[in-house]
């Protein structure tokens, strides 16, 4: 049985490989458009974005992974996952490459993405943000997730910081899109 807020099928709370159209970590699943059922704001990510960022965080272990997430901000759309390398290479904090992030922001302008988040691991707490992740929360409007790695399967929560108040927010995975021309004859 779904606990309160989640689609029936959905990803239990201790996380693991979401399903198409299911939830990471026990967030509620949604409807379209970037909103979650009942209308409230989300984060939405297609499910090779999702491995590709839960992938990073995995192979940066010990150390904290992290990297930025381009998209559409008015829908709440994750296009990419750019991984970037911790400048900090710490366990404990993460500091995104000044040069990862100028590469990043290039691709996703070049794409018609706006860098609209930045995701990191916790190698051995909850996916919650620490008092360092809050202070130094750059923009209230970017989604910020967290991918804690505490127990065997990876849990992935978003939230948004706005003015030290943290929210969290729902994640959706989806099926990516495919675009397929038809073929000239």
């Amino acid at each position: 049985m779904a606990a309160a807020g989640e689609a029936a099928g959905a990803v239990p709370a201790a996380g693991g490989v979401p399903a198409a159209g299911g939830t990471a970590g026990g967030v509620a699943a949604a409807g379209g458009g970037g909103r979650a059922s009942g209308g409230e704001p989300g984060l939405t990510i297609s499910r090779d974005e999702w491995f590709a960022m839960v992938a990073h965080c995995l192979g940066a272990f010990p150390e904290e992974g992290c990297g930025l997430l381009g998209g559409h901000p008015d829908t709440g759309t994750v296009g990419t996952c750019y991984p970037t390398a911790n400048a900090a290479a710490s366990a404990r904090v993460y500091t995104v490459d000044p040069r990862d992030h100028l590469r990043a922001d290039r691709a996703a302008e070049a794409r018609g993405e706006s860098i609209m988040g930045v995701f990191h691991s916790h190698t051995h707490t909850d996916a919650y943000p620490s008092r360092t992740d809050i202070d130094q929360a750059p923009d209230p409007s970017w989604h910020y997730v967290l991918v804690s790695l505490r127990e065997t399967q990876p849990v992935v929560r978003s939230y948004r910081i706005v003015a030290g108040e943290v929210t969290e927010e729902p994640v959706r995975v989806i099926e990516p899109l495919w675009v397929v021309e038809p073929a000239a004859g």
